[in-house]
């Protein structure tokens, strides 16, 4: 490659990451539905027409952001997967396991937008290729969950993983309340009721752990 392709793929590659975290921004702000191209355009300082150079939809944007926070976050649970030993307790190995969400935070933001927006409007082949980089990331965290918990099968691994998703996004989307709920929140007789991300979520990967088990040798 000449230098003055490298200079182009550079510039290229610096549009494109333009594009990628102006689009991050408006998701963030706005959610999934309130978000257009146009609007993704507009805040980068593009065209409508330049944005396909680069990407083909407001979905492919949302999907490439995605799958780059995804595997961050595979990442970062890999690495403190990897300091616990066989035999760890539930409590310990959901401490970590919300660590790395916790670290993850953008991740975390847009967790809830997959669910309820992004793959009711998604093709089948965009679908199809995210779904696939997604499983190739949670197969490998699934067999160090295996590692960690050898009592629990395989299919057991993968309901934890399924179920500690939709748990987690739900949590991180009830913790993220805006002015008006953290008002409702200072009154005495709702303090119960006010979510804590990181203590709740702590709580409830622990109690889905200890649930998958026991129900395990209920069923034996």
């Amino acid at each position: 490659m000449d230098w003055q392709r490298a200079r182009s793929d550079e510039k290229k590659n610096e549009r494109k990451k333009d594009l990628y975290e102006a689009a991050l921004l408006l998701f963030k702000q706005k959610g999934y539905s309130n978000v257009s191209l146009s609007g993704i355009a507009e805040e980068a300082g593009f065209s409508k027409s330049n944005v396909y150079r680069y990407y083909g939809s407001r979905e492919e944007i949302f999907l490439s952001i995605f799958a780059d926070l995804m595997q961050q976050w595979g990442k970062s649970s890999l690495r403190l997967l990897n300091t616990l030993e066989p035999g760890t307790t539930a409590k310990t190995f959901a401490e970590n396991w919300v660590k790395a969400f916790t670290e993850n935070r953008q991740l975390l933001d847009l967790k809830p937008l997959l669910f309820t927006s992004l793959e009711q409007n998604s093709s089948y082949e965009q679908l199809l290729v995210f779904k696939t980089h997604a499983k190739g990331i949670l197969n490998e965290l699934a067999a160090d969950i295996e590692r960690i918990f050898p009592e629990m099968s395989s299919a057991q691994v993968w309901e934890f993983l399924k179920f500690s998703h939709m748990t987690i996004s739900g949590l991180w989307a009830a913790a993220s309340y805006n002015d008006a709920m953290k008002q409702v929140y200072t009154r005495e007789q709702f303090q119960e009721l006010k979510p804590e991300f990181e203590k709740d979520a702590i709580y409830a990967i622990e109690v889905l752990i200890v649930g998958i088990k026991a129900k395990a040798a209920l069923d034996e």
